[in-house]
């Protein structure tokens, strides 16, 4: 039996979750895309389970397996076997340990595997093309668990049942309702709690244990209201309702969910304190709408095109992530969404109406002809055997480590030397000879201190000799309040140069202004401050890192002791060196590393006629 209008619950998460993925900086709380999803599989799993033992008072463990691996398996393994081809044509750091993605991806542990190597959708380098299969991840495992859980709760109702007034039906509802309650009340706990104190919530959001509840909220309504066999509360409710309810139901549900897109953030604590959840909650109104809409249209059709992006939209889900990475580091954002989505529905089209059905022994039918194995079979095996091949091809080809993770390695590596010679040269600073006044010689050294993020170590080694006299201190993820302890500790230790260059910005966060303006206010005097404004290719004015550099060019004009060396301005006249990069990181471009140390120097050059502080 199908459910008229469920449909538009399916393409609400499918907008919500294209749109967070194309247009990450404007709509940044889509993910909750994923909660929809979540939440209507939990429904119509649990509600046909249901149906399934009004129907036989059984639950076929087995046979729910089956379906659940027909639907969910073949797609993915044609997903992965189509898009390999399509990364040669983006730069090779784009399937660095793709062997391992693909194994975590087809093995169901990609939550998991992205927990482990700190993974995100919002700060990878070069982002992992089959990061989004985690969404499967967490699914499979509720599936293979919820599964189990209904079988034995189906042999205990039948067991209780002979001695109990109760039928056999109510005690199966009754059970499921109160498992599903306390996985939801646990799941949902362990996020709240999960997620106090994190800087990354990656953790939190990818696992399955803390992010389940949006199914079990599914398992709840599926429960109590079913999709042939009801509860009275849900008939009453039926009986009371209209079609102009209904719709409104849906539509406000909708409008909610939108509404959380746009201002809801993956780095907010309130994100996993009630957000999630509050989404899915809406998920839960929406379904309860359109189910309620079915039953009060019963002589309107739900339109095709809704019925076909609602069949398509599981694998155009497995399809734009991988092709979005591939085309937006081809083409410009717009159009690379654009023909993402395009490609996205005719390969899932393709895969849903022929291939699927066929690779299960079913018929198909398209371009008003039945397709079967007998015709297709042959041509499906040697496409395989080829994709197959070329996949074994690009793994084996794959690098373990990108360039700008062997950049950042041995910029490390250099970092750490560096850190034991300004170690050296404290101690010596501190067994300096007292002058005659019996004070010890606290003058300024003459030089560069340069103090960065990433970006500056990976061009560290080629910084280090094109900047004369300098010393450079620099770390992936360093915000202003790190960058502020490291310059206050060779403040300390009278190691501090006479020019202090100042690179951060990329990972400003909210209090930005308030951590550069201590900075500031704290450098002693004597010393030259130079602000290296930060550069990311996707940022928009909204951004702090934007911010940030409009920030330190006022402070420029408004002490004269601060020079600004505009690395945000040279950049974006350069875009050919960020090109299928994250349009944040040039490592291992020379011309990259040349730019860059020349805009520093030029601003040295430029402070050498200004007042110290």
């Amino acid at each position: 039996m199908r459910i008229k209008w469920f449909s538009l619950v399916r393409i609400t998460g499918l907008i919500l979750v294209l749109t967070y993925h194309f247009f990450q900086t404007k709509f940044t709380g889509g993910f909750i895309g994923v909660d929809v999803f979540f939440t209507f599989s939990g429904f119509l799993i649990t509600a046909l389970m249901v149906d399934e033992f009004a129907r036989s008072t059984d639950f076929k463990l087995i046979s729910f397996y089956r379906r659940r691996f027909y639907r969910i398996v073949p797609p993915l393994f044609i997903s992965v076997l189509l898009v390999l081809p399509l990364t040669y044509l983006v730069d090779h750091d784009f399937v660095t340990g793709i062997g391992k993605q693909i194994a975590a991806a087809l093995s169901f542990t990609t939550n998991y595997f992205e927990i482990g190597t700190s993974g995100s959708y919002e700060n990878k380098f070069i982002p992992h093309l089959f990061v989004h299969t985690w969404s499967l991840a967490v699914e499979m495992h509720f599936y293979i668990i919820w599964g189990l859980i209904a079988f034995i709760i189906a042999k205990l109702s039948r067991r209780y049942s002979k001695s109990s007034d109760i039928s056999v039906l109510v005690l199966f509802r009754s059970m499921l309702f109160v498992v599903a309650l306390v996985f939801t009340i646990g799941s949902f706990l362990a996020m709240y709690f999960g997620a106090i104190g994190l800087k990354d919530f990656s953790p939190v959001y990818f696992s399955s244990v803390t992010h389940s509840f949006p199914f079990f909220i599914g398992c709840i309504l599926g429960i109590l209201t079913g999709i042939k066999n009801h509860i009275h509360a849900y008939k009453w409710l039926t009986n009371h309702c209209n079609a102009f309810l209904a719709t409104l139901i849906v539509v406000l549900s909708f409008a909610g969910l939108v509404s959380l897109g746009y201002t809801m953030n993956f780095d907010s604590l309130n994100t996993y304190q009630g957000g999630m959840y509050v989404a899915s909650i809406l998920a839960g109104i929406m379904i309860l709408g359109a189910r309620l809409l079915h039953d009060h249209t019963p002589n309107l059709n739900e339109p095709r095109w809704a019925t076909f992006l609602a069949d398509v939209s599981y694998s155009v889900y497995l399809y734009h992530w991988p092709l979005y990475v591939i085309f937006s580091h081809m083409m410009p954002n717009t159009i690379a969404a654009i023909v993402t989505t395009i490609v996205s529905i005719i390969l899932s089209a393709l895969s849903y109406y022929i291939l699927e059905p066929v690779i299960a022994g079913k018929p198909a039918e398209a371009f008003g002809r039945v397709w079967t194995w007998r015709q297709l079979g042959l041509p499906i095996i040697v496409v395989a055997v080829l994709l197959t091949v070329n996949a074994n091809a690009v793994i084996k080809a794959a690098p373990q480590v990108s360039s700008l993770e062997q950049s950042l390695l041995v910029g490390g590596i250099y970092q750490d030397v560096d850190k034991i010679t300004n170690t050296h040269d404290a101690v010596l600073a501190a067994a300096k000879p007292k002058t005659n006044n019996g004070k010890a010689d606290k003058s300024i050294p003459a030089g560069v201190s340069i103090i960065g993020d990433s970006v500056t170590l990976g061009t560290r080694n080629y910084l280090g000799a094109h900047v004369a006299n300098s010393s450079i201190d620099a770390e992936g993820d360093r915000t202003m309040n790190l960058a502020y302890q490291v310059m206050m500790n060779q403040q300390r230790s009278h190691i501090l140069r006479e020019y202090v260059v100042i690179c951060i910005g990329t990972n400003a966060l909210n209090d930005y202004a308030e951590q550069t303006m201590k900075l500031v206010n704290d450098l002693a005097p004597g010393h030259k401050l130079i602000f290296m404004t930060p550069y990311n290719q996707h940022a928009t004015a909204s951004w702090n890192s934007t911010k940030s550099a409009v920030l330190e060019r006022q402070l420029a004009k408004k002490y004269d002791f601060i020079t600004i060396a505009d690395w945000d301005k040279a950049a974006a006249q350069h875009p050919e060196i960020f090109q299928g990069t994250d349009g944040v990181h040039f490592a291992g471009r020379h011309a990259g590393d040349v730019l860059y140390a020349d805009v520093m120097n030029q601003a040295l050059k430029a402070a050498q006629n200004t007042p110290a502080k």
